[in-house]
C-alpha cells in the first residue's frame, strides 16, 4: 500500500471514531437511565459539554494543523478521544460523565479541521475523497449504536465506553508506525480564495453559514435522538439495547452510501443544483418523519437520513473546491465551529420539545422548517456560468 493509500485509510479510520465517540452517550443513556432510576430529559443534557467543545476548539485545532503539524494534531487526536472515552467509563456520577464527555469532545473537535484538510489537498476527484470519508464518518454513526447497544447488553454501559477508548489509542499507535510525518503544509497563496472576487466569496460563504448552521442542527438532533425514537415508536419490531442499535445502525449503514453517491455527483454537476436539490428533498421527509411509527418510521428514517447524509459533502467541497490549501484547516475550522456549537442547541431542543405533547413529532416539525431555510439559501449560491468567469468550473 503506498504513503498516500496508507493515510487516507487512517484519514478516513479517524472519521470512523470521530462519529463513533460522539454518538455512544445517546445510546448509552437508554440503558443509564433504567439503571439509574432517571428520565431521558435528564440525563441527554450531561452530553451538551462534549458537542460544544467539539465545536469551540475546531479554531485552536486548525490554526494548529496550519501553524505546528496537521499529522501530530492527528496523533494527539487518536490518543486523545481514546484516554478520554476510558475516563468516561470509569465516571462514577453524572458530573463525572458531563466531564468526560467534554474531555472527548475537545479531542473529537481536531478531526474535522485537520483530517479533511489533508484529505483535499491533493485528489484528483474531491468529491470522490470526500464522498468515501463521508461513508466512513456515517459508518461510525452505525457502529456508534449497535455497538454500544451489544456491549452494554453483554457487558454494561461502561463496555461501551471502554472498547472503543482502546481501539482510538490502537489506531493512533498504528498511525505513528505506518504513516510518516509529510512535514509543515507548504504555503502556495497569499490569498484565501482561489481568483474569486470578494463579494462572490462572501456570498458563497454567506450561504455555506446558513446551510452549515442548519444543517448542523438537522444531522445533530436527527443522530441523537434517533436511537430513543426508535425505542418509542419501534416498540413492535425490538425491546433490548442490541435491537434499537441495530436497527439504527441499518439505517446508518444504508445511509451512510448517500455520501458516496454525492460525492461522485459532485464531480459531474454544479454545486448549486445539488444543493437545491438535496435541501428540497429533505423538507418533506422530515414532515412524513413527524407523524409515523412501526414500519413506515424506519422506512422514513432511512430516507430521511439519505438526505441528511448527502448533503454533508457539499459544504466540504465548497471550501475544499475554493479555499486555498494553506488556509483550509482554519476556514474548515471555522465552518464545524459553527457546525457543532450550533448543532449543540439539538441536545437542549430535543429535551425540551421532547417534554411536550408533541414529543419527537415537534422535533422533526422544526427541523423541517430549519431545511426549508436551506433550500432558501442554495437559490442565492453562484450559477457554474458566473463562477466560471472567476475561478476553476464548479
Amino acid at each position: 500500500m503506498t504513503r498516500d493509500r496508507t493515510l487516507v485509510l487512517f484519514i478516513n479510520l479517524g472519521h470512523l471514531l470521530d462519529h463513533l465517540v460522539m454518538l455512544v452517550f445517546p445510546t448509552v443513556v437508554l440503558a443509564l437511565g433504567r439503571e439509574w432510576g432517571r428520565p431521558y430529559s435528564e440525563l441527554l443534557p450531561l452530553s451538551l459539554g462534549g458537542f460544544i467543545a467539539v465545536g469551540a476548539f475546531a479554531i485552536p485545532a486548525g490554526w494548529l494543523g496550519d501553524h505546528w503539524s496537521r499529522y501530530k494534531m492527528m496523533a494527539v487526536f487518536f490518543f486523545g478521544i481514546g484516554a478520554s472515552l476510558f475516563m468516561t467509563g470509569l465516571a462514577r456520577s453524572s458530573w463525572q460523565i458531563a466531564a468526560g464527555l467534554t474531555l472527548t469532545g475537545m479531542f473529537a473537535a481536531i478531526y474535522h479541521p485537520v483530517g479533511i484538510a489533508m484529505l483535499v489537498a491533493s485528489p484528483k476527484n474531491l468529491g470522490r475523497a470526500l464522498g468515501w470519508n463521508g461513508l466512513w464518518g456515517n459508518l461510525g454513526l452505525a457502529a456508534a449504536a449497535i455497538v454500544s447497544g451489544a456491549l452494554m447488553d453483554l457487558f454494561g454501559w461502561r463496555a461501551a465506553f471502554f472498547v472503543p477508548g482502546l481501539a482510538a489509542i490502537a489506531a493512533g499507535a498504528a498511525f505513528l508506525a505506518r504513516v510518516p510525518d509529510p512535514g509543515a503544509v507548504q504555503k502556495t497563496s497569499r490569498t484565501l480564495g482561489l481568483h474569486i472576487d470578494g463579494r462572490t466569496m462572501a456570498r458563497i460563504f454567506a450561504i455555506l453559514v446558513v446551510a452549515t448552521a442548519c444543517g448542523g442542527i438537522i444531522f445533530n438532533s436527527a443522530t441523537i435522538a434517533m436511537p430513543k425514537v426508535f425505542d418509542e415508536r419501534l416498540r413492535e419490531l425490538t425491546q433490548t439495547n442490541f435491537g434499537i442499535g441495530a436497527l439504527v445502525a441499518l439505517v446508518y449503514g444504508i445511509a451512510a452510501f448517500a455520501q458516496v453517491a454525492m460525492g461522485t455527483l459532485i464531480d459531474r454537476f454544479e454545486l448549486r443544483r445539488l444543493m437545491i436539490g438535496i435541501a428540497l428533498v429533505q423538507v418533506p421527509l422530515l414532515l412524513v418523519a413527524a407523524s409515523v411509527e412501526g414500519w413506515p418510521m424506519l422506512a422514513a428514517a432511512l430516507a430521511m437520513m439519505l438526505a441528511v447524509f448527502g448533503q454533508i459533502p457539499i459544504n466540504d467541497a465548497i471550501v475544499g473546491r475554493y479555499c486555498a490549501d494553506e488556509y483550509r484547516s482554519r476556514v474548515y475550522a471555522v465552518r464545524y465551529v459553527i457546525t457543532f456549537c450550533v448543532a449543540a442547541v439539538a441536545v437542549p431542543l430535543i429535551s425540551v420539545l421532547h417534554g411536550t405533547a408533541g414529543g419527537f413529532r415537534n422535533v422533526f416539525l422544526v427541523l423541517a422548517a430549519l431545511a426549508t431555510a436551506i433550500f432558501a439559501a442554495s437559490l442565492f449560491f453562484p450559477t457554474r456560468r458566473a463562477l466560471g468567469r472567476q475561478a476553476v468550473p464548479a
